[in-house]
């Protein structure tokens, strides 16, 4: 090996020790000829030093102060020396190798480095560049113990989750990244087959059908960590590929697989963090999640909870919630508990009206017409609309959110969805505003009891809930869809989704149904899955499983803004990658050997003129 120890191996077990350390010069100082130079490689960083008092005789002192000299920032060198104390005072206690120091004897570059775009080594207070810069040179921003730390955490949970799976009897198998092209949802990366000229390949949208089948090959216990690839349109904190922790399993019901779930995630606590993590998660329906929390992946962390007053206040001649009413929206109210808010200076109140006035404007900024407000006061209700409610609908308010005097009560109306998803982030504007969440405070939650289908309201068409493959509860398919209840559940953490699953379609018939009421033609059924409808026929045994979503745990559980923190080497905002510059044109040659067409400049700029439903029918 090049070196004895890490960077961040020495210790004062070392004193005297003979020692070889290889890394990239982070620091050089000389303080009158004594040169110190910060050492770091993946576990650490050393103090070295070149003192020439100190140098061992028999060594040339001119030839190794020149090659020290030569030392940059970020070259990458090989030091042998002694371990010996650092002069008192000047010890680091904040560096598990700062009370010690390597006395150079000997030093060799191994490689040099150009100057630098941003600074690698992390200073207190120091600034990131920014993002598509970072990106672009990922290669130097990985060196930076942050991204060194998220990539190892990442490691650590993961192989904590292959462990846990191990135990249970699950069996890893990979599924094919070559699939056909199915409609799920998005759009398909799609890749050409020289050998097959005019057709093609798509990357997978999830590992679905293919761990559906393996369970009808009789694999029982399945499990994957699996690239999955969404050509979506750009998202906030989306990437067109992402990481999938996927299991499947045979002859189990949906507590099963939440348990096993449960059972694993315990796992994994315990590697990470040496603690127990309590069981079993909190369930709440999809209707409670979205009615309490508005939200379908509800934030239990802190309190805030929605309270519908719709019927309560039809009795008021306001005219504001008259007109919402009569198109049947509805009203929601969060209590502000003036226990959740620091105490006020002597003569104010807890939330003064240039607060109030902040809100109403941050409300309209979310697509509602604004936002109504009473404040609780010993007398009852007070506000310059209370005059509209009679004392018997007050009390009614008051009774109905708990409301007691110094509370402040928050009013959001309009279309029915809308409001109580407005609702949900009001309720988290007000946390995040008044500090109300413990960021070393993490909270699971299952929702369940999810619908099958999506209906769009005004045209009625109906979209797969979650995905076309859910069984229905019972198996049944009866009455009208908007009612039909799926054999799904989301798994939820600090108000985020991370993982999606269900009790699968085992039966040919019953997933037949299903892609007729979204609409497909048996022609386009036997087209796109008319293999997976036949391994169905063939014995398939009851079945379901789940997808967590790796990039998003990992990043909620280290507090990160991006998933693009946790991913090595992840696309930007527009779906790019500056370090490699891709997606670029391809050679002719190459497009030729695929029998493909490039497009002419004008043509692109054509195409993008046309609405996709004018591509459709010219095509």
């Amino acid at each position: 090996m090049m070196r004895t120890h890490t960077c961040g191996d020495i210790r004062e077990t070392d004193l005297g020790s003979r020692v070889t350390l290889a890394g990239w010069v982070r620091f050089a100082r000389d303080h009158g000829g004594v040169l110190f130079f910060d050492l770091a490689d993946a576990y650490g960083s050393s103090q070295i030093v070149m003192d020439p008092d100190a140098l061992e005789d028999g060594l040339d002192l001119a030839v190794l102060m020149d090659t020290l000299n030569s030392f940059g920032r970020e070259f990458v060198i090989q030091v042998t020396g002694k371990v010996r104390n650092r002069v008192e005072g000047t010890e680091d206690n904040r560096n598990p190798t700062g009370k010690v120091e390597v006395l150079i004897n000997d030093g060799r570059l191994l490689n040099s480095s150009r100057a630098l775009p941003f600074e690698v080594a992390e200073q207190k207070n120091s600034m990131l560049p920014g993002e598509d810069l970072r990106l672009r040179y990922r290669y130097l921003d990985l060196r930076r113990g942050r991204m060194q730390s998220n990539l190892r955490f990442r490691h650590a949970l993961l192989a904590a989750a292959r462990e846990a799976f191990n135990e249970m009897g699950f069996v890893e198998v990979e599924t094919p990244m070559l699939t056909r092209s199915t409609p799920e949802g998005a759009r398909d990366f799609i890749v050409p087959s020289r050998a097959m000229p005019g057709d093609f390949y798509a990357l997978p949208q999830s590992p679905q059908l293919y761990k559906q089948m393996l369970m009808v090959g009789g694999m029982d216990r399945y499990y994957q960590i699996v690239k999955c690839f969404r050509d979506e349109d750009s998202r906030a904190d989306r990437q067109p590929e992402f990481t999938q922790l996927d299991i499947e399993m045979s002859f189990v019901e949906e507590e099963d697989i939440r348990k096993t779930m449960e059972d694993m995630l315990s796992h994994v606590w315990k590697a990470l963090y040496g603690q127990e993590l309590p069981q079993p998660f909190p369930r709440i329906s999809f209707t409670e999640a979205i009615s309490r929390y508005g939200s379908d992946a509800p934030d239990i962390r802190f309190d805030l909870e929605l309270n519908e007053v719709t019927d309560i206040v039809r009795e008021a001649p306001y005219d504001i919630f008259q007109r919402i009413l009569r198109k049947e929206g509805a009203v929601v109210c969060v209590n502000l508990k003036s226990s959740l808010v620091d105490e006020p200076a002597e003569g104010e109140e807890n939330i003064g009206r240039k607060e109030i006035d902040r809100l109403i404007e941050w409300a309209k900024s979310q697509g509602m017409g604004g936002l109504t407000w009473m404040r609780v006061t010993t007398e009852g209700l007070s506000s310059n609309i209370v005059k509209y409610f009679t004392p018997e609908v007050q009390e009614s308010l008051i009774e109905e959110t708990g409301a007691e005097p110094g509370d402040l009560l928050l009013y959001l109306a309009g279309p029915r969805m809308e409001t109580f998803k407005a609702g949900g982030a009001l309720r988290r504007k007000l946390a995040d505003d008044l500090g109300l969440i413990d960021p070393e405070d993490h909270r699971f939650v299952w929702v369940v009891d999810c619908p099958l289908f999506d209906v769009d309201p005004v045209t009625g068409a109906l979209d797969a809930f979650h995905h076309p493959f859910v069984y229905p509860v019972g198996g049944k398919l009866e009455g009208e869809p908007s009612g039909i209840q799926g054999a799904s559940y989301d798994l939820c953490l600090d108000g985020a989704e991370i993982g999606s699953g269900s009790i699968r379609n085992h039966n040919a018939g019953v997933q037949k149904r299903i892609f007729k009421l979204l609409g497909m033609s048996e022609e386009k059924i036997e087209e796109d899955f008319g293999f997976f409808l036949e391994a169905l026929e063939y014995g398939a045994p009851p079945h379901g499983g789940i997808a967590l979503g790796v990039d998003r745990l990992v990043s909620l559980l280290l507090g990160c803004e991006s998933i693009r923190e946790v991913i090595a080497f992840p696309k930007n905002k527009k779906f790019q990658s500056p370090v490699d510059g891709s997606p670029t044109p391809v050679e002719e040659t190459k497009l030729a050997e695929l029998q493909l067409l490039s497009l002419a400049e004008e043509d692109m700029d054509l195409l993008e003129e046309i609405e996709l439903e004018d591509l459709e029918e010219t095509e």
